[in-house]
C-alpha cells in the first residue's frame, strides 16, 4: 500500500473514525511512547492522557477558584452599595444629603477624594456648600456626558474645572465625573430621553490607574442613578 500523499490529518481522521483500530492492534497502543511535558523522559500514551486530564482538572480548579473570588468580590460590592444607599435613605434632612452621599461613598469604596455640586436646587438649599455656583462650561460638560468620564486630570484645562472642587486638588491625577440627572418617566419626554443634568459627582485619586479611559463605567453609572434619585429631594417641586 502506497503512503504517498497521506498526511498526518488523514491519519488522525482515520483513527477518529475507526475506533476499533486499537482494539485490533493493542500492541501498537501499548508501544506508543511520547515525550513527557514535565521532563525529557518518554511516557506511554496512557500516561500522557492521564497527564492531560490532570492538567485540565488543574485548570478547571483554578478557574473555579477565580470564579469564587469574583463572586465574593461582587457580594462585597453589593453590601457596600446597600449600606451607602441605606445611609442616604435614612438621612431625614435633605440639605445633609450631599454631604452624607460623599462621605459614605468615600468610606465604603475607599475613594481618596470626592466632591459634588448641584445647580438649580430649591431656594432653601442655595446657600449651602454643594449649591455653590458652577460655570456654564461645567453644566454643558455634565449635559454632554452620556456615561461617566474616567481618565487623567489636566489641571490647567478649562474642561477640568470640577477637579478644583476637591479638598486637595493638586494631589489628584485621575478622576471620574458622574453626571446627575433624572431619567424621564416613560412617555414624558419620549422613549430613551432624559432630563438635563442637575449636578455632577466627581471622584479623585492620586493613583493614575484608579480611573482610566478604558475602564468600564457601568458601576459608576449605577452610582449616578442612585445618587440622582436621592438628591431629587433638593430640586424645586415641578
Amino acid at each position: 500500500m502506497s503512503t504517498q500523499g497521506i498526511t498526518e490529518d488523514d491519519i488522525a481522521q482515520f483513527l477518529l473514525h475507526t475506533p476499533g483500530f486499537f482494539e485490533r492492534h493493542a500492541e501498537v497502543l501499548a508501544s506508543v511512547q511520547l515525550a513527557s511535558p514535565h521532563g525529557t523522559r518518554a511516557v506511554s500514551l496512557q500516561e500522557r492522557q492521564i497527564q492531560l486530564l490532570r492538567d485540565k482538572i488543574r485548570a478547571l480548579e483554578l478557574r473555579q477558584v477565580e470564579m469564587l473570588r469574583h463572586g465574593q468580590e461582587n457580594v462585597a460590592i453589593a453590601e457596600r452599595l446597600h449600606r451607602w444607599t441605606r445611609s442616604m435613605m435614612l438621612t431625614s434632612n435633605a440639605g445633609d444629603l450631599p454631604g452624607v452621599l460623599v462621605e459614605r461613598l468615600r468610606h465604603e469604596f475607599l475613594i481618596p477624594q470626592a466632591a459634588i455640586r448641584v445647580w438649580g436646587a430649591a431656594e432653601a438649599f442655595r446657600s449651602l456648600a454643594f449649591a455653590q455656583a458652577v460655570s456654564d462650561d461645567v453644566q454643558r460638560l455634565a449635559d454632554s456626558l452620556g456615561v461617566p468620564y474616567c481618565g487623567a486630570v489636566i489641571h490647567d484645562s478649562p474642561g477640568f474645572e470640577a477637579a478644583q472642587w476637591f479638598d486637595e486638588p493638586a494631589s489628584i491625577v485621575s478622576m471620574a465625573m458622574v453626571p446627575l440627572r433624572l431619567h424621564a418617566e416613560p412617555g414624558a419626554f419620549g422613549e430613551g430621553l432624559t432630563k438635563a443634568a442637575f449636578g455632577l459627582l466627581v471622584l479623585g485619586s492620586p493613583d493614575p490607574t484608579r480611573y482610566t479611559a478604558d475602564m468600564g463605567t457601568e458601576f459608576l453609572a449605577r452610582i449616578g442613578e442612585i445618587a440622582s434619585a436621592g438628591l431629587a429631594r433638593l430640586l424645586p417641586v415641578e
